[in-house]
């Protein structure tokens, strides 16, 4: 077990900094206070964070941190922070680690002891979120599908059955196609679609899966997918394209006696008992 006071050591910290992920009225207080104040700073693209700090009047090192070198400058963070420096971290827009780089470092700063602290601060997904519509009581973010067609099919066909509200992020260039591949998988579901969060043109598209696919997209921009979670399962919903006799045998061949079969032929397509009942009647 390992416990964290992260305001109450001397140690070296890792700081985890969100930046705005569109409108730079966003960029919080606190955030812009610890680049000010940390030794260098990590970022996803250098040119994108030069412009930020620049545009708050920031004078910092910057070195790059991005998917394909961060095995390589993550060790070379855990030095840094062995040096008794500070180090943040910065991904080009919203939270750092959530589809981007930067768990690897943090994994090996906690275990070699230093301290990761987090900023809260703008996220993509939970702006689109509460602002959907769609329960966020509980949901589940998944971030990008697979680039592949197949493999997308194979990745929402896991998905299918989950009850909880789901998210995503896609590029501009494989929305229609996306979009398409869930309607196929997920059956005609709510959704809604975000692009240019907090910027002049920022835009939801509330319909169905069906009706959205025909829709004229501006392709620029990240998107954000909240699709409503399956209000049954696969399996139900197969069963219920069955004949109630059909159905009845189903529960019966698996095993289950006759009553708790017709009790849950009724559940499964919300309907009384005796309406079950009447129709095995009629059908001997």
């Amino acid at each position: 077990m390992i416990s964290q006071k992260s305001f109450q050591n001397q140690k070296p910290t890792l700081f985890l900094v969100p930046t705005p992920i569109g409108n730079l009225n966003d960029m919080t207080p606190r955030a812009l206070q610890i680049l000010e104040d940390v030794d260098i700073i990590y970022a996803e693209d250098t040119r994108v964070t030069k412009n930020l700090l620049s545009h708050f009047n920031i004078q910092k090192e910057i070195r790059s941190y991005h998917l394909f070198n961060e095995n390589i400058v993550a060790n070379e963070i855990i030095k840094i922070l062995e040096n008794q420096k500070n180090v943040a971290i910065v991904s080009d827009a919203g939270l750092p680690l959530i589809s981007d780089p930067g768990y690897l470092v943090c994994k090996l700063a906690i275990a070699n002891g230093f301290n990761v602290v987090s900023l809260p601060g703008a996220n993509a997904a939970l702006t689109a979120l509460v602002a959907s519509g769609i329960s966020p009581e509980r949901f589940y973010f998944y971030g990008f599908l697979n680039h592949k067609k197949s493999q997308k099919k194979k990745e929402l066909k896991a998905l299918v059955d989950f009850k909880d509200t789901l998210i995503f992020y896609e590029a501009p260039h494989r929305i229609k196609e996306t979009l398409l591949i869930m309607y196929e998988v997920f059956g005609d579901r709510d959704v809604v679609i975000a692009r240019e969060l907090t910027k002049m043109y920022e835009e939801y598209i509330r319909g169905t899966l069906k009706a959205v696919i025909n829709y004229d997209f501006q392709e620029k921009g990240e998107f954000v997918i909240i699709v409503g979670g399956a209000k049954i399962s696969s399996e139900v919903a197969r069963l219920n394209s069955l004949s109630i006799d059909e159905h009845y045998n189903y529960y019966l061949n698996i095993g289950y006696n006759t009553k708790d079969a017709m009790k849950q032929v009724a559940s499964d397509r919300n309907i009384s008992k005796s309406e079950v009942y009447k129709e095995l009647i009629n059908k001997k």
